[in-house]
């Protein structure tokens, strides 16, 4: 069972509207994965095909609950992105296999990671099973920028609301699991959440993220792009420019006092770089060197002029 302690809450209230037989037909997980945004809609899920719910969540023990937690519940469907989008192919598939009669005689199921990731034609192909959904189906939408998903997608869900831990209880929750030295919450926006901070502890992938804060501020600093930040792989680009954001808002923070026009500049600046970041998501090829080197130039524009 999902033993999140943010997740309590929402699951409980969830298990309640299934159990009064009152749960929506589509319900928008606005979570991010950092959070276990993926994990609560499994469970979610797995609440909404358990024959025997409880109070608290899915009750782990009946045949439905077994065969979802192998892995092969007949009646549940899990679609994710296809390489950077998910695409239209996969969406009718997925809406013709919920126009089936469910196997087990409940509830269909399905959960959609990272939703904001469909691209166009699967979002409107989405959308008249959202608007008329089937007998017994449900819909979980999954999302890591609620904002960055369709209007016509995101108004025809029931939205979920839950309270995210402050930065001194994620540090608390991750001193159950890892020993520390230091403050590691700084880095909650670029991994997107406490679940994924632990993973990267537990990992090289911290160390990594340090080293990338002092590579960018060597190479605001100097106006040369800092060496190690030209031999990074493709996978490590989106940790490089979520940290770039973390370093220009820290900026923004120590230099309140200078002036207004050039923090103006900075703060657009940053967003540029966040919004870059959210583009590379849905390309498969990029010159990042050019878009680091690009950013570094534009940076000493802003501050020299």
């Amino acid at each position: 069972m999902n033993a999140i302690l943010w997740h309590k809450t929402v699951i409980e209230q969830f298990s309640l509207q299934v159990s009064a037989g009152l749960q929506g037909h589509a319900y928008l997980v606005g979570m991010h994965q950092g959070y276990g945004g993926l994990e609560l809609s499994l469970t979610l899920g797995q609440i909404a095909l358990c024959q025997q719910p409880t109070p608290s969540g899915p009750c782990g023990h009946c045949k439905a609950c077994q065969l979802f937690l192998a892995g092969n519940h007949p009646d549940f469907y899990q679609v994710e992105a296809d390489g950077n989008q998910i695409k239209v192919d996969q969406i009718r598939d997925l809406c013709q296999r919920l126009t089936s009669t469910a196997q087990q005689g409940g509830r269909r199921v399905a959960v959609i990671k990272n939703c904001e990731r469909l691209n166009v034609a699967a979002a409107n192909a989405l959308l008249k099973t959202l608007e008329e959904p089937g007998k017994e189906t449900l819909l979980l939408l999954q999302t890591d920028t609620p904002g960055r998903l369709m209007a016509t997608i995101s108004s025809r869900c029931q939205r979920l609301h839950f309270t995210l831990p402050v930065a001194s209880e994620v540090q608390k929750w991750i001193l159950e699991h890892v020993e520390l030295k230091s403050d590691v919450t700084w880095c909650l926006p670029v991994m997107g959440g406490p679940i994924e901070l632990l993973a990267a502890l537990q990992s090289d992938r911290y160390t990594q993220l340090i080293q990338f804060r002092k590579d960018w501020i060597q190479s605001l600093s100097s106006g040369h792009l800092c060496a190690n930040l030209t031999s990074i792989d493709q996978k490590q680009v989106s940790d490089a420019l979520k940290v770039l954001y973390l370093v220009l808002r820290q900026k923004l923070i120590k230099q309140k006092s200078a002036d207004a026009l050039i923090n103006v500049k900075i703060t657009t600046f940053a967003a540029k770089v966040m919004a870059t970041y959210h583009e590379l998501n849905m390309m498969p090829n990029i010159n990042f060197m050019a878009i680091f080197q690009s950013f570094i130039l534009e940076y000493q524009s802003l501050t020299t002029s």
